[in-house]
């Protein structure tokens, strides 16, 4: 399933940069980046679970937020794109890792 992921790091404390560095990691290793903070991530139904809990203990709660947008199946009719940064369709384009 297609989910868009988007996520705000609080800077404040000395811990901030090292999370962030890390949730963006993670999303890297299952998507590719649109935004700063916004990743496009294809995720396995079996993997979700594993993913989500990996997000969400990296993050402080108290001071971070995490959202999912889960766009199902058809996200390609959902999604529109303009400006800059032409978005990759990773199931179209050639992804060389």
């Amino acid at each position: 399933m297609m989910v868009l992921l988007t996520y705000d790091v609080s800077m404040a404390d000395a811990s901030g940069p090292r999370r962030l560095r890390r949730l963006a990691k993670v999303c890297l290793d299952h998507g590719v980046r649109v935004q700063f903070s916004v990743f496009e991530c294809d995720i396995g139904y079996e993997q979700w679970p594993s993913f989500k809990a990996k997000v969400l203990e990296i993050i402080d709660s108290d001071v971070d937020s995490v959202r999912f947008y889960k766009l199902g199946k058809n996200w390609r009719k959902q999604v529109e794109h303009y400006g800059a940064k032409p978005s990759l369709d990773i199931f179209k384009d050639t992804l060389i890792l």
